[in-house]
């Protein structure tokens, strides 16, 4: 299990609640937050949650499909003025009944839980892992959403670096709470971004699943690892630092376009030492990725003249295996491969899992250098612009104090 230490920021509070079918609401408040410590109960009556889900193993890889026939009736593509994920009003009750400046709660048609035990099953991996035909297993775990802001439209990108800090914080906390759980083996957040994507909110927010058992895409890294050595990640970060993927770097993490990219857009991210998940990072880990990992996304939505679609994943090790060696790693996919083209899996990629790629990656990383310095050129000039308005107004405003002369 994790034992790592985990070290909150104590100057982002946080306020525990309860919603009205018994799931948790935690709301994250930034530091500088002008929101009162009093939180509004949830009124709503509720329908009871919908029973956990069942899954089922695909005998030919060992794979394991979670079953979860109660997400067809999740809200789809809703007006503003219904956005569920907004703060609550008596036009509007929602998921979140009071203003607020991050909250998460548990999802109400969760893939994995409410159930964190299977009770008409054995438990563990080796389980999970033996082969065999039409067998059936308990989808445990819990999955939470994250509303990065309670704008009803937005993604990571649009927030401010405060409110960019105070979700990474969400992230690090939840991270080290839900690797606490029974039953858990794997925590992943991540943001869906864009309709082309198959997102059905516009309200800027992510997710974080807690799986029964280690990812397929985990096991593959095992693998590797396995094959290479422990020094994988290591090694990986130093060829990419000293090659010309590079997009950009602090002092604790650098981003960069991987060497065999599978997507028109693709952008990893490692920290520069090594950490298996959020709630390893350090407090200046957290404040650092705050700029770097806002800008990244704004440079990527720079490509092009309309916002990039992606799915923004983060990969974190295992709760109870490989953690001196998986390292927590960002991956931001794009399938836009042109202004108006999306790269769509077809025969090669979606039946044999066999890649081609569209651009090379160099030219790739070129182009999202490019774009990220149009990105914060414009940053820039905003920044600018809004001083100058600043100053514009405290002149006046000292112009019109009491026992100053008037025009």
């Amino acid at each position: 299990m994790n034992t790592e230490d985990f070290v909150a920021d104590t100057g982002i509070i946080r306020h525990r609640h309860t919603l009205a079918d018994g799931r948790d609401l935690i709301y994250f408040d930034d530091p500088d937050s002008t929101l009162p410590p009093e939180r509004a109960p949830d009124l709503r009556e509720l329908d009871p949650r919908p029973p956990t889900a069942r899954m089922r193993q695909d005998p030919l890889s060992g794979e394991w499909v979670s079953i979860a026939a109660a997400r067809q009736n999740r809200v789809f593509l809703p007006p503003a003025h219904l956005d569920p994920l907004a703060p609550s009003t008596p036009e509007n009750p929602s998921e979140v009944p009071s203003n607020y400046d991050v909250a998460v709660f548990e999802n109400k048609s969760p893939s994995f839980g409410p159930l964190l035990s299977d009770a008409d099953a054995p438990t563990g991996l080796d389980d999970l892992a033996a082969i065999g035909l039409g067998r059936i297993r308990t989808s445990v775990g819990r999955c939470e959403v994250v509303c990065f802001s309670p704008a009803t439209e937005g993604s990571f990108g649009s927030l401010s670096v405060t409110r960019a800090r105070t979700v990474i914080e969400a992230w690090a906390e939840r991270t080290h709470a839900l690797s606490q759980l029974p039953g858990i083996e794997q925590v992943f957040p991540f943001e869906n971004r864009g309709e082309a994507i198959g997102v059905t909110l516009h309200h800027p927010h992510g997710q974080i699943y807690s799986y029964p058992y280690v990812t397929p895409r985990s096991q593959r890294v095992i693998a590797s690892l396995d094959s290479y050595g422990p020094t994988l990640f290591a090694d990986i970060l130093a060829t990419e630092q000293a090659g010309d993927r590079v997009i950009l770097t602090g002092e604790h993490w650098t981003a960069f376009v991987p060497f065999a990219a599978r997507w028109p857009i693709e952008v990893h991210m490692l920290p520069h030492r090594h950490v298996p998940d959020f709630a390893g990072t350090t407090l200046a880990e957290r404040d650092e990725l705050a700029v770097l990992y806002r800008r990244l996304l704004r440079g990527i939505d720079a490509v092009y003249a309309t916002p990039t679609p992606y799915i923004a994943a983060w990969h974190q090790a295992p709760v109870n295996t490989r953690r001196d060696e998986i390292r927590l790693m960002l991956q931001v996919t794009s399938p836009r491969r042109a202004e108006d083209k999306l790269k769509f899996l077809a025969g090669s990629e979606a039946a044999m899992g066999a890649w081609i790629g569209d651009v090379t990656p160099e030219q790739a990383a070129a182009t999202i250098r490019a774009a990220l310095e149009r990105s914060d050129a414009a940053d820039a000039a905003d920044s600018a612009a809004n001083a100058a308005a600043d100053a514009v107004g405290e002149a006046a405003q000292a112009t019109n104090l009491p026992g100053k002369a008037q025009s």
